[in-house]
């Protein structure tokens, strides 16, 4: 019996292999109102104003450390570059629909390159109490007219431990506020319900200068190159991606139709282009660059991460490009993967060979139609018009400035 499923399995596989290579030039555009929103066009339906702060928020941590302008979490930084030149900036306030704070909060990294969350909370109160004092608009609705882009592992929750990131929660000043931020779980204390959720960054330029020939057929059934234990901060174990990393080495490290290692080759982005499904298991956040980059290279995304919302999710139909496996599943992927119909894998790879996806998850210099900046512009402008509720009466006060843990009350 196991032998007769390792010989269908590989039967399957080689079929489409064969099948991707004689359909490379194939595309489908997505249908109904998810494909209408994907290419709509913003510009003219809302009008951004881009307060302007004194360096230390911004241009001065980039120039302390480069290396934010090239991590995953880059996206707070290029939105503030294309709002600069962006045709829905206006440099009159009192026209504004939303008004942006250009904030670099995940730009404070460690030698090996991760971002500390700890100085966030001070910069962004400290921000928060700038714009308070020197501009009126805040005040008016204390902040429910304002977006900020937040893209730390568990957003505005700011810290990289879920457990304490849940403990902290959303920083209380942001509460009213829109959050962009690339953390998604539904029913979780660190998303908001009317937050926009971002795909992380990943580098435009080094991804395209390694596309392969479309005609290279993709000899790889599945794909993973990533930490399967974090040993340094989970030594017990089990904790670190709930497990299911560790299922997966643990169930597929000697299964032929799985090239998964700890190993990043230089060819990393190839081998990907050159592969039928590539694993998205959550780390210890639910997202991962892995998403951008199977989507980019039209590798069928296998999203293991319970309960995630995804990326611009009125846009994209992750359903009918990608495979969707509970963490408790993870020990069957093989037989869910090779259980999947041909035809339906030749029309998610269709899907995912149109441009208009591929534009929607990176964040190009310079911008693109169609392309994340966009997509974001397109989520606040369907926001519009503000409800009258917003905006508060004289010297009424919601927000709490004293709330918080001690430390993030200290002077930044």
């Amino acid at each position: 019996m196991k032998n007769r499923y390792c010989l269908s399995a590989i039967l399957l596989f080689l079929f489409l292999s064969a099948s991707s290579a004689e359909h490379n030039v194939r595309t489908e555009r997505i249908s109904g109102s998810a494909g209408d929103v994907l290419e709509d066009n913003p510009v003219g339906k809302l009008k951004v104003y881009v307060y302007e702060l004194p360096s230390k928020y911004n241009k001065k941590l980039l120039q302390k450390d480069p290396r934010c302008l090239t991590h995953m979490f880059a996206a707070e930084i290029f939105m503030h570059r294309f709002l600069l030149s962006s045709a829905v900036r206006t440099r009159n306030p009192d026209e504004a629909d939303w008004f942006y704070t250009p904030i670099y909060p995940t730009c404070d990294l460690t030698p090996t390159g991760l971002p500390l969350p700890f100085k966030s909370p001070r910069m962004m109160r400290s921000a928060i109490q700038l714009i308070s004092s020197n501009w009126p608009y805040w005040n008016r609705t204390e902040g429910a007219d304002h977006f900020f882009v937040v893209p730390h592992d568990f957003g505005a929750c700011f810290h990289y431990q879920e457990e304490k990131a849940i403990e902290r929660g959303i920083l209380p000043l942001l509460k009213r506020a829109t959050l962009v931020q690339t953390f998604g779980q539904r029913n979780h204390v660190c998303l908001d319900e009317d937050s926009i959720t971002i795909p992380p960054f990943a580098p435009p330029q080094k991804m395209q200068a390694h596309l392969i020939p479309p005609d290279i057929p993709r000899s790889i059934f599945v794909y993973f190159r990533g930490l399967f234990y974090d040993v340094n901060n989970d030594p017990e174990g089990g904790y670190y991606a709930r497990g299911a990393r560790a299922a997966v080495w643990e169930n597929f490290k000697n299964n032929p139709l799985f090239d998964i290692s700890t190993d990043h080759p230089t060819t990393y982005y190839e081998d990907m282009q050159r592969s039928i499904f590539c694993l998205c298991p959550l780390g210890w956040a639910p997202w991962s660059p892995r998403l951008v980059e199977a989507v980019v290279f039209g590798c069928i995304p296998v999203i293991i991460a319970d309960d995630i919302v995804l990326p611009f999710a009125d846009a994209i139909p992750w359903e009918e490009i990608g495979v969707f496996v509970g963490e408790k599943d993870v020990p069957e992927l093989d037989t869910i993967l090779t259980s999947i119909p041909t035809e339906v894998i030749l029309r998610k790879q269709r899907l995912l060979a149109n441009p208009s996806m591929k534009r929607a998850m990176l964040f190009p210099q310079p911008a693109q139609p169609g392309d994340a900046f966009h997509q974001i512009l397109n989520g606040l402008a369907r926001k519009l018009p503000h409800n009258k509720s917003i905006y508060l009466k004289a010297d009424e006060k919601v927000l709490n400035w004293t709330a918080g843990p001690v430390g993030d009350l200290k002077p930044w």
